[in-house]
């Protein structure tokens, strides 16, 4: 349903059931699939993509070029998934030559003020609280929660089925079924409620901890512990799941909050 006061370019594409309120603004180069709805004062702005069934509040911007001083006016895209929820006021710029893609997964949450920088991936069923912000090049896991107002450092990496403390500021890689707080980030253990909410068995989360325990309790340091995990843990796919993205880890995991407090 296209508003009178709604301003859509004719080159931009709108599946025919798509609602759109008064005073949107869409540009061309613009796709936005079936069932959507765009609130009022939404701006849409070249090279978005929306998915299927995506719910848009007043006042978001989705596709503005990126905050990076490096950009250079090269085609990118911004990429929707569905039944994206995109709450008032959140801003998610397109990407870079670095990626040429920004990209929002399914199922996923961005509350109020949330921000979404160049050449992110942000997985499917995450949730971002409000005032939550990603610098570029930052990757979420599916699962993942991030708490109210908590900054993440560019090329940061949170691994699936985390869960961020508001407040916290990240500027190490999240390792996946973790929980992160305090200042300076650190673990606080297993995500064990979100991960039995998941299906996971009590079995499997026990595993977990164990292997979190290795590395973040002991006295090892992450190279021993990955070894130690690596020569006495059971293979499953949760451990190599984990050993997977602490090797590939390019900023370096958070630290243990003991190992904090002794320095």
């Amino acid at each position: 349903m296209n508003q009178p006061l709604a301003y859509v370019n004719p080159q931009a594409k709108i599946a025919a059931n798509v609602v759109i309120e008064p005073f949107v603004s869409i540009d061309k180069n613009v796709i936005i699939e079936e069932g959507t709805w765009i609130g009022s004062n939404v701006t849409i702005m070249e090279g978005t993509r929306i998915g299927k069934n995506c719910k848009i509040f007043p006042g978001a911007v989705i596709g503005a070029i990126p905050q990076d001083l490096k950009y250079a006016g090269e085609d990118t895209i911004v990429k929707i998934g569905n039944n994206v929820i995109i709450r008032e006021f959140a801003t998610i710029n397109r990407g870079t030559k670095a990626s040429y893609e920004t990209v929002v997964g399914d199922n996923t949450l961005l509350m109020a003020y949330t921000h979404v920088a160049h050449d992110c991936v942000v997985g499917n069923n995450v949730i971002m609280a409000n005032a939550a912000m990603l610098a570029g090049h930052v990757i979420v896991d599916d699962w993942a929660i991030i708490g109210g107002m908590v900054p993440v450092l560019q090329f940061c990496h949170i691994g699936a089925h985390t869960i961020i403390a508001g407040k916290t500021g990240v500027g190490k890689d999240v390792p996946p079924y973790t929980k992160a707080a305090r200042e300076p980030m650190s673990y606080v253990g297993v995500n064990s409620i979100g991960l039995r909410r998941r299906g996971f068995s009590i079995d499997v989360i026990n595993k977990i901890q164990e292997i979190y325990r290795i590395i973040f309790l002991k006295s090892y340091n992450v190279s021993q512990a990955v070894e130690i995990i690596e020569a006495k843990v059971e293979a499953t796919p949760e451990r190599d799941e984990i050993l997977s993205f602490i090797t590939n880890s390019s900023r370096g995991i958070m630290k243990g909050y003991s190992k904090i407090r002794e320095k």
